[in-house]
């Protein structure tokens, strides 16, 4: 590990201890190796001016839920130095109290709270300390004579301190070891099984203490651990539809045990493969996490998911019967028991799989599970992987704070950990529904013929896939590689479609009749047989065709267009009789006069008006509420459709027209 100080960068804020600290903070968070996702928490002490003009040294410490690696000034909260040292003292103090106090302690008070190592931080004295999980050192501890390695290692260099539970108790014990001590004769200290701190009164020293210490770790690993798998940019996405299939119903399996809807991230690079493809992963994945820390977003241990499960496969409701025993042998009367569902699993001969209830949560766990496999293979190699007892797991798990959030209820989006397909995306009612399930928490496969699609949204969220709907190939690839994405399909918006020029039946070109057929027909009947077996294990599946005004009301110059609609609102009908017994909703919608879309132009929009002696927005309002109707209204009936609402309701055909004479 190199150091990445720069003295111009931090000349620029030479002058300002807190701005100082944000820069080599960042430093720290540059480096996933050493804090990942909100781990770690670095802090300085300065002294201020308080309101009567006295001199007050103020410790501005990490605050809850702020990254190291993004944080700004403001993220950092300040609290008075002598309270914090105040209650080092205390013989005892609930972890719940001493949050109260710290908060109570603060000098601005909308500042973050503080981090629960505050204390901690407060009787290290120094200017500026710096605190990392870093991957080298914790698996170092994590493997047989860890302590001793670490010695050999360091020599006196460092305090090693054995594994305590963080908070107040970590901190007092720390406080006892240390009444007598010369601080001044250590560059950190070591925290078994958890972490590194090092400290100075120099900004520069203190993190390049840091990269140090964790350097001479590295070095050592690399000395006594064979290389790890260089990823070869070759993912393996060649599923087949069994594996597929087992995705989905994995991730459904999940949601049902953690009462959500979740996605599954699906994790194929060259270590995750070469990981799950070991033959001893069942024993030695499933010892426990890389730091106590982690295990509040992954739970003790991965569910392992066999290469060939099927659906009689029971690998998610084991996990759950296990994990509700490890909850009595463990909890006491005042504990609440968390849901029963796992948060990754290694799916052997595959790779890993993480699961959130958002896409963030997903990815946080992926990354966890990326650095606990890599330090489990090298502390295999350094005598075997040995992570902390299940007691001391249990207890951080459990922790009075975590167990105080169980009853903070936020309310997520309707969508949120849903899937959804829609079929043209690019434009019109299609992006109008992209953007409305996105708005309600879904991640969305957006399809369309056209290629602007592919650099439309760009973000995590949206799968943008360039699709021929009349190509079943393409179809096909498009649904499984949303499987592949996302971890599965719930909401199926089946939109895609042309309207053919107007040519009465007598007139009507082959090439027009076949166009409208194979568009607005056939490629719906396609996409919904690709989807099914999806949709089967999908979380309240629901699909929701587009048709059209044409189907209850249609014009002379329209066979084309209106029997294609009306041979897929058929198809929709049957599709519901048929997938009733999967639950599978099957709902249609008839638009009308929806002018905000890529078939009317301005000069389209003018003639017809003119044409009926209206103005464009007269003409835009000719329905019996008089009222211009939009893509968005449309998409509104899109999520209603595929949520909640008609949570009991299929077969149904609702017209978004603003009311219509003849459909009326």
């Amino acid at each position: 590990m190199k150091s990445l100080w720069s003295e111009a960068s931090a000349a620029e804020c030479a002058d300002d201890p807190l701005q100082l600290r944000v820069y080599s903070s960042r430093l720290l968070g540059a480096e996933a190796d050493l804090v990942l996702h909100g781990g770690g928490n670095t802090s300085v002490k300065i002294m201020e001016h308080d309101l009567f003009g006295d001199d007050e040294e103020i410790l501005y410490v990490k605050g809850s839920g702020w990254d190291l690696g993004s944080i700004e000034a403001e993220g950092f909260a300040p609290v008075k130095l002598k309270t914090l040292r105040y209650m080092a003292g205390l013989e005892q103090l609930s972890d719940t109290d001493m949050v109260r106090l710290q908060r109570a302690a603060m000098t601005d008070p909308y500042a973050p709270n503080p981090s629960v190592e505050a204390v901690l931080h407060a009787i290290i004295p120094f200017s500026y300390v710096d605190h990392t999980h870093a991957d080298a050192v914790v698996t170092i501890t994590n493997s047989p004579n860890g302590e001793d390695v670490i010695r050999q290692l360091y020599g006196d260099r460092v305090l090693i301190v054995p594994y305590v539970m963080p908070g107040f108790i970590l901190a007092k014990q720390i406080y006892q070891m240390t009444e007598q001590l010369d601080w001044s004769k250590f560059d950190g200290m070591v925290l078994m099984n958890h972490g590194v701190f090092t400290f100075d009164d120099d900004a520069r020293r203190s993190y390049e203490k840091m990269i140090d210490l964790v350097s001479v770790a590295e070095q050592y690993i690399e000395r006594h651990v064979e290389a790890g798998i260089a990823d070869d940019g070759n993912s393996n996405d060649g599923l087949s539809q069994d594996d597929l299939l087992t995705l989905a119903r994995t991730r459904r399996q999940v949601a049902e045990q953690r009462g959500s809807a979740v996605y599954a991230l699906y994790d194929q690079d060259s270590n995750a493969r070469t990981f799950a493809q070991r033959d001893d992963v069942d024993r030695i994945a499933t010892r426990g996490p890389l730091t106590p820390d982690h295990i509040i977003r992954t739970k003790q241990s991965p569910l392992i998911v066999p290469a060939d499960a099927d659906k009689e496969n029971t690998a998610v409701s084991d996990f759950a019967a296990a994990y509700q025993a490890y909850y009595e042998r463990n909890s006491s009367a005042q504990q609440r028991c968390l849901d029963l569902a796992p948060r990754w699993a290694v799916w052997k001969q595959h790779g890993l799989l993480a699961f959130g209830t958002s896409l963030k949560e997903a990815g946080i766990i992926r990354d966890i599970s990326r650095h606990t496999i890599k330090a489990i293979r090298q502390a295999e190699q350094m005598g075997g992987w040995r992570a902390l007892a299940e007691k001391d797991l249990f207890d951080m798990e459990y922790w009075e704070l975590e167990q105080a959030k169980l009853g903070k209820h936020k309310t997520a989006p309707e969508f949120q950990g849903k899937i959804a397909l829609v079929t043209g995306a690019a434009s019109g009612i299609g992006k109008a529904c992209v953007d409305a399930l996105l708005e309600k928490g879904a991640a969305v496969a957006a399809l369309d013929v056209n290629p602007d699609i592919d650099a439309m949204y760009n973000r995590e969220d949206v799968l943008e896939l360039i699709c021929d709907v009349t190509r079943e190939s393409e179809l096909q690839q498009a649904v499984r590689a949303t499987v592949t994405r996302f971890g599965g399909l719930d909401i199926l918006v089946s939109n895609a479609g042309v309207f053919t020029a107007n040519e009465t039946i007598e007139d009507m070109s082959d090439e027009t009749w076949r166009l409208s057929l194979d568009i607005n027909l056939s490629s719906h009947q396609r996409l919904i047989k690709l989807g099914v077996p999806f949709l089967r294990l999908g979380i309240d599946p629901a699909i929701v065709i587009i048709a059209s005004k044409n189907v209850p009301a249609p014009g002379p110059g329209a066979g084309a267009y209106s029997a294609a609609k009306a041979g897929l609102t058929q198809l929709a009908r049957v599709a519901a009789f048929e997938l009733g017994g999967d639950n599978i909703r099957v709902n249609t919608i008839h638009p009308n006069a929806v002018f905000d879309t890529g078939v009317w132009t301005d000069d389209m929009l003018q003639g017809r008006a003119e044409s009926y002696g209206m103005s464009v927005d007269e003409y835009k309002a000719n329905n019996v509420l008089h009222t211009a109707v939009t893509s968005a209204n449309v998409a509104d009936m899109v999520c209603a459709m595929a949520g909640n609402s008609f949570a009991k309701t299929t077969g149904a055909q609702v017209p978004v027209d603003g009311g219509n004479e003849r459909v009326i």
